[in-house]
């Protein structure tokens, strides 16, 4: 049985995959580490990457974590890539991120906004329920500032042009954080958002079980 590798959101934690059952499959969920001054994703992930002690893993990326699953990708041979609300390469983020990142604007925006759920953040989540308000409300006061901010920051200047091999790519078509128009998905998920591991877990569950 293969290893399976999980790497959260940005502003996420693995709390965000409670809904979904991996049954005896051998799962590990990895913690992030605070990046270096000025430190790159590359860097950043072949850091990260010495917490992976099994060799040919499967890595399963949600979100930014997707974004550091195809940085390891680059540095140790992986059985296969499952990305979540994420993005394969720089072109699948909208322009409006990588605009930001080259006029460096992202570090004028103040990081206690990242801080507050309230009716933009569930918005821009897709949140659903008041359970899923409390959720992202606990997840968002627990987030490192400085580790946000720097996230942030790598996002809008990532440099990667490749699609990585063995990578497949579930999106949501109403999510709003990175919006489906510029990514090439293998499946779809109809009223997906960017929180759809909480509220359209099942479906998603089915989809990485099929895949494994």
């Amino acid at each position: 049985m293969s290893k399976i590798y999980v790497f959260s959101g940005l502003g996420v934690d693995e709390r965000v995959f409670d809904n979904i059952d991996f049954g005896t499959l051998d799962v590990e969920f990895i913690d992030w580490i605070q990046p270096l001054e000025n430190e790159s994703l590359g860097s950043y992930a072949l850091r990260i990457s010495k917490t992976i002690t099994y060799e040919n893993p499967i890595l399963i990326g949600l979100s930014f974590g997707g974004m550091v699953a195809v940085e390891i990708s680059k540095v140790i041979k992986v059985e296969k890539l499952i990305l979540i609300a994420s993005a394969k390469n720089k072109f699948e983020l909208p322009f409006i991120y990588r605009l930001f990142g080259k006029l460096n604007l992202i570090k004028l925006i103040p990081k206690k906004i990242f801080k507050k759920q309230n009716s933009i953040t569930n918005w821009i989540f897709g949140i659903e329920n008041d359970s899923e308000k409390q959720l992202l409300k606990k997840i968002l006061q627990d987030t490192d500032l400085n580790f946000f901010s720097w996230a942030i920051n790598e996002i809008a200047n990532w440099k990667n042009e490749n699609i990585p091999e063995n990578c497949f790519h579930i999106h949501g078509d109403k999510d709003r954080i990175i919006p489906i128009n510029n990514v090439k998905a293998d499946f779809v998920i109809e009223n997906g958002g960017h929180f759809m591991t909480v509220n359209k877990s099942k479906e998603i569950q089915d989809i990485i079980l099929s895949l494994i």
